[in-house]
């Protein structure tokens, strides 16, 4: 991989981080109380295809709350990582959603989050919209107040309005917009996404 099409890779895939996968074709049977009170840990089973680049989304929840770390990478061996997104707070789910069966609406409160830049190739920075952000190697910042790139400040976009569905030990989100812009109701994905995280 040249650097010049790593680069490119990274830009296309972070201005459409957060949209990949498919429709799912299941039906999850899972009920509203089930999703209220989830507990553990879900993540990827492997790396996901996103755009040209990969991920794995790590997800913790407990007594109502939840936490999400992404990783992203530009080789499907998850070793040109780039960065890592990290989002926490409350969580609440309210009535099922009729036009995508088995899933329910859900608002993921966003009360912090966090970057850490895992590469110190600057063109790769650079494309990213990192650069700006006073990250360093390897540290996690705190851009709750700031935003960073693509993602906004939490006083601008603190909810995530998603669809939730579970099947047993797997759980689906919705398919994220390519802006990855979930900030208010009316941009709720109106499908779930492929493949779901699976409990570990």
């Amino acid at each position: 991989m040249t650097k010049n099409f790593a680069t490119n890779a990274a830009l296309a895939a972070f201005v459409s981080l957060a949209a990949m996968g498919t429709a799912a074709a299941q039906t999850p049977r899972g009920t509203q109380q089930a999703l209220e009170t989830l507990s553990g840990v879900y993540a990827s089973a492997a790396p996901e295809s996103w755009y040209g680049s990969w991920g794995t989304r790590h997800f913790a929840f407990e007594n109502g709350r939840w936490e999400l770390h992404f990783t992203h990478a530009l080789d499907p061996n998850m070793e040109k990582k780039t960065f890592r997104f990290r989002t926490l707070g409350p969580y609440r789910v309210a009535g099922p959603v009729a036009s995508v069966p088995g899933s329910f609406h859900a608002v993921f409160v966003e009360a912090q989050k966090f970057v850490t830049l895992l590469t110190d190739d600057p063109a790769i920075v650079a494309a990213m919209g990192l650069a700006a952000c006073g990250l360093q190697l390897n540290v996690e910042t705190d851009i709750s107040a700031s935003g960073c790139a693509h993602w906004k400040p939490v006083a601008q976009c603190g909810e995530d309005h998603d669809l939730v569905a579970l099947d047993g030990d797997r759980l689906w989100f919705g398919v994220r917009p390519r802006d990855n812009d979930m900030c208010t109701p009316d941009k709720r994905p109106t499908a779930l996404l492929e493949p779901p995280v699976v409990k570990r």
